[in-house]
């Protein structure tokens, strides 16, 4: 999948294509459901199909204050939408200049001079432009390119899929509920960097990740799988494991880390991008009396992990 930060980078071979436009933030069920739709169209037209997504966020942008919420930045946001075929990507630098365009403006520079789309598909309630001023019966309107809204996507018992409903979900420690809305487990990836190295000095050594923009699910740990890079373009190793994510209150941890204990790999992580998918909550964060009684409960945990870990490969 080609990315293109800039309109200025657009390929002409491009024009014409199917663009799905949108934030995708989570690209879960709902997304998937206005990607599918646009790449049946694109098939049938036999031309690309692309996405027109902002980095930052806009809401970002506009509460630069609000706690993390993102399920999906950049990096890990192109890694659903290639596996989906996409065939290009275009990340708008979403910064004053693009938010103060008015809704006919973006139309004109960025759909049509820029981008020369030619089949756009939105969601039902898509909104876009200056002070969210256009809709989706502006585009419907425009006789330049045709648009194809997409009805919201609901679950077997009628729940919609939501980016909100998923955060609320793993804030309340239910990454099993997020992942039926996501159609995957939640992931959260970065580079492994080098830490106090005390999971070395009990016997479970960690993977340490920055959470950044990523939105908090609830302290504690995690069953997990971590997906570890070869440095083979496109090939990724994938591990069963168990995570702590917090404040470690045992250690006296005053700062947010996310450490992954990754089950008979022995390889060295540091510098390498590793993707940690959630798959479920064992156990809340809590302090232990000493670095004794951790190690006995993080043997315990481990145990725990790999039995639900197991269970599933089983029943896969």
């Amino acid at each position: 999948m080609q990315i293109f930060r800039e309109v200025s980078e657009f390929p002409g071979h491009c024009r014409g294509a199917v663009i799905a436009l949108g934030n995708f933030d989570g690209v879960h069920r709902g997304h998937q459901s206005v990607i599918g739709q646009a790449g049946e169209i694109a098939e049938e037209k036999g031309v690309p199909l692309g996405i027109l997504t902002f980095e930052p966020h806009p809401r970002v942008f506009f509460r630069p204050d609000d706690p993390p919420f993102r399920l999906t930045p950049m990096q890990n946001k192109a890694h659903h939408l290639q596996a989906l075929g996409v065939d290009f990507m275009v990340c708008l630098n979403f910064d004053a200049p693009l938010a103060g365009l008015d809704a006919q403006a973006f139309i004109d520079r960025i759909l049509v001079d820029s981008l020369g789309v030619g089949t756009l598909v939105v969601g039902y309630d898509f909104k876009f432009g200056k002070g969210r001023g256009g809709d989706t019966e502006m585009l419907i309107a425009d006789p330049r390119f045709e648009t194809k809204v997409i009805s919201p996507a609901t679950s077997a018992n009628g729940e919609v899929y939501s980016s909100t409903k998923i955060r609320d979900y793993l804030a309340e420690g239910d990454p099993g509920r997020a992942a039926a809305l996501l159609g995957r487990p939640f992931e959260i990836e970065g580079e492994v960097l080098k830490g106090a190295q005390l999971g070395r000095t009990i016997g479970f050594p960690t993977a340490n990740l920055e959470l950044g923009d990523y939105v908090r699910p609830a302290y504690g740990v995690y069953a997990v799988r971590a997906g570890a890079e070869t440095g083979r373009v496109g090939e990724t190793i994938w591990c069963d494991g168990v995570a702590n994510l917090g404040k470690r209150p045992t250690v006296d941890g005053l700062a947010e880390k996310f450490e992954v204990h990754i089950f008979d790999f022995n390889r060295d992580l540091y510098g390498t991008h590793l993707r940690v998918a959630l798959i479920e909550f064992i156990r809340p964060e809590r302090k232990f009396d000493g670095l004794d009684a951790l190690k006995a409960q993080i043997a315990k945990d481990t145990h725990t992990a790999k039995v639900i870990l197991d269970t599933r490969a089983a029943g896969a």
